[in-house]
């Protein structure tokens, strides 16, 4: 995938999840867990716009290396919503499949980078 391609795809997982939470009930519950899931999903594309910039290899690991743990904590944050009654199943599943690819491609583009490929 181009980087190019997935600066936008990390952009529209980050607009989808403000989306998310805007549709959260105004819950205690659910507005704390919706700040956690904002500030994490829509961190997501802001570091892998970082990473692209990175000035070295290493730099490039360990920005990504954030990009994995906010998407991992933004799919996370969907889950405890479904467990915690907040939000419906069906409301995150497609968002949290694109969570989980998203956060596949990072992972195997960190363990390429670390081969020096």
């Amino acid at each position: 995938m181009k980087k190019e391609d997935f600066l936008k795809r990390t952009r529209a997982f980050g607009l989808h999840v403000i989306h998310l939470v805007e549709t959260l009930p105004r819950t205690q519950t659910a507005q704390i867990l919706g700040r956690q899931l904002l500030r994490a999903g829509t961190s997501v594309g802001a570091n892998y716009r970082a990473a692209v910039r990175a000035k070295s290899r290493a730099d490039f690991i360990s920005k990504m290396g954030t990009v994995e743990e906010e998407c991992d904590e933004a799919i996370y944050w969907m889950e405890m919503l479904v467990d915690a009654g907040s939000i419906k199943c069906a409301a995150v599943t497609g968002l949290a499949d694109e969570g989980d690819q998203i956060l596949s491609i990072v992972v195997a583009s960190i363990k390429t980078a670390r081969r020096g490929k």
